[in-house]
């Protein structure tokens, strides 16, 4: 066993470290350029369409942008955006966090790409009338590859489905011992019994509760930064001076300038998914006018996840004097800046937040493990399957020790995406038409733009548009 978890954590080590990261910054600049930085130009107009209600077609009612955007950022802005920050700076120093707004400026492009591509060769659900898509819907649709669609679907199914829910159960439970001395059984059981409401009860019900469990969760994250940032105030000068400095002329101490770029490169990447393939299984889901209303609105969530809920860590950690010399490091770091700023009370409300912010990702992982199980088959026994191995393993991660699970979820990560990057790469023109069509038909003086396929050079594989829809 240990033999496999040191291949398994040299492989980790190699993809994640210059093959993945080479690539996601690579297309990311390439996506970029194509799209003339959409990402910057049209940031008011993802603003105005997070605004969009809910579409009704036929009587039945879909699932809006607003709440396509909650089901991603759900299974984005988790645990990794508290502890992992801390656990970046620590490894990087503060110019990692440098690094890692540079990277979500440029992934944000890969993630219009991918999730505008997710909507353009979205297919018809026949049993809930809504819309299900991804990377290895337009890989079989489009690029015409069932082996490669079918490995992107197990990949996706048992990382964000099985092992990282598993993980973010045990972050719970640990957690709630720690602050509350809830036993990890009793913790295990509650939570066990909550997911599988949730999870059983199917995508409207996903996307209700993310509609208002992630601003709640974002917006008291958010606010009790804001309060550390304003009671240090005079100190956020000379926070942002480090962070800049420290990216260009690190400290020896934290392996220099390489140790700073990757490591805020890797944190960035791996917090908001952008070029990942997760994000456009939800993307998918919505029912909007046009593909690229979602690839803008997607977009906006990996500044969100990123230059807001990230930095917000950042400023946690940083802004606390004795962060270096802690001898801490993840989620006790952040409790114990917390708590050196505001009191005992700041260890529960980190147990408040934990919970929170790890109990949406459950949700929002789970569905993009749903919709591709769903790709192999709709019978619902299938399904049904699906959700009881979920259900097991958010039970299993409650009350074990994960260190294997979540470095084998790395390694089928990596390999997700490299095979959604290879895709969206050879497919991305159609995006690039896409963004065409959207910004001529705005420039017409036409509010809301409708989509028609033909305006593609390519129009296979497009299934719930036009005259296929």
């Amino acid at each position: 066993m240990e033999l496999i978890e040191n291949i398994v954590a040299f492989f980790n080590d190699i993809l994640w470290s210059y093959v993945l990261v080479a690539m996601l910054i690579a297309l990311g600049l390439w996506f970029s350029l194509k799209t003339r930085f959409v990402q910057l130009r049209m940031f008011r107009e993802m603003i105005r369409l997070l605004k969009e209600g809910t579409s009704h077609d036929g009587g039945h009612a879909h699932i809006s942008s607003f709440q396509a955007f909650c089901i991603s950022t759900a299974s984005r802005v988790g645990v990794g955006n508290i502890a992992g920050i801390a656990i970046a700076i620590m490894a990087g120093g503060p110019g990692a966090i440098f690094w890692m707004w540079v990277i979500a400026v440029i992934g944000a492009a890969s993630g219009f790409t991918e999730s505008t591509l997710a909507q353009i060769y979205k297919v018809r659900d026949p049993k809930t009338f809504g819309f299900r898509g991804g990377p290895a819907y337009y890989i079989r649709n489009c690029l015409g590859s069932s082996k490669a669609a079918a490995l992107f679907a197990v990949l996706i199914s048992v990382t964000f489905g099985l092992c990282f829910n598993s993980v973010q159960s045990n972050t719970i439970a640990i957690s709630l011992n720690a602050t509350f001395g809830v036993d990890r059984v009793v913790a295990g059981a509650f939570l066990t019994v909550l997911s599988a409401v949730v999870i059983f009860g199917g995508l409207k019900r996903i996307a209700s509760l993310s509609s208002w469990l992630v601003p709640v969760m974002a917006s008291l994250y958010l606010l009790l930064a804001l309060v550390i940032v304003l009671m240090n105030i005079t100190h956020i000068p000379a926070m942002l001076a480090s962070i800049v400095s420290q990216a260009f002329s690190p400290d020896a101490a934290v392996g220099g300038i390489g140790a700073a770029i990757l490591t805020g490169a890797k944190r960035g990447l791996f917090s908001n998914e952008a070029g990942m393939g997760s994000v456009p299984n939800a993307a998918a889901t919505a029912f909007v006018s046009h593909p690229v209303k979602q690839g803008l609105v997607q977009a906006l969530g990996v500044f969100v996840d990123t230059l807001l809920v990230c930095t917000a860590s950042a400023c946690i950690v940083l802004l606390f004097d004795g962060y270096a010399d802690a001898g801490k490091t993840g989620i006790e770091l952040v409790q114990l800046a917390l708590t050196s700023q505001l009191g005992s009370l700041a260890g529960v409300l980190l147990s408040v937040m934990v919970f929170m912010f790890a109990f949406s990702s459950i949700a929002g992982n789970y569905y993009y493990g749903e919709s591709n199980i769903q790709f192999f088959s709709t019978k619902s026994v299938y399904l049904l399957i699906f959700r009881i191995l979920v259900v097991a393993m958010v039970a299993f991660g409650s009350v074990a020790e994960l260190p294997f699970v979540w470095n084998l979820a790395d390694l089928f990560m990596a390999l997700m995406a490299i095979v959604n990057l290879v895709a969206i790469t050879l497919l991305g023109r159609n995006a690039f038409m896409a963004l065409k069509d959207y910004q001529e038909q705005k420039k017409a003086g036409v509010a809301d733009p409708v989509f028609h396929p033909e305006k593609l050079a390519d129009r296979r594989g497009i299934e719930a548009w036009g005259e296929n829809a």
